[in-house]
């Protein structure tokens, strides 16, 4: 499984949602939608800012995150964007590998 950092801003229905529902609530849906696609949530955290909420969860591939954006995006109350977290050793393995490229202008 890979790991997935989902930000989230919540429309005013949204808001109006989270007012009438809380904060715990809004997480035991979005556990069971992770676990739903096979996925496990691992963190979600209101936050201040441009985002409402960041959610980490681990999901098969990213079909499934793919998925989890587009039915949360179209239910309309939050906009998502998903961000794929990659480990270190899979940085090292990036670092390995053999890119032939050229700068522009180089």
């Amino acid at each position: 499984m890979s790991k997935y950092l989902v930000k989230a801003k919540l429309t005013t229905e949204g808001l109006k949602g989270l007012l009438k529902e809380g904060g715990t609530a809004r997480r035991d849906v979005v556990e069971r939608m992770v676990q739903s696609v096979g996925g496990r949530l691992e963190s979600m955290h209101w936050a201040f800012g441009d985002d409402d909420v960041y959610v980490t969860a681990d999901l098969p591939n990213n079909a499934s995150a793919a998925a989890l954006g587009l039915v949360v995006s179209a239910a309309g109350g939050v906009r998502t964007s998903i961000v794929v977290l990659l480990t270190p050793e899979e940085i090292d393995e990036a670092v390995r590998q053999k890119v032939d490229y050229r700068a522009p202008g180089a």
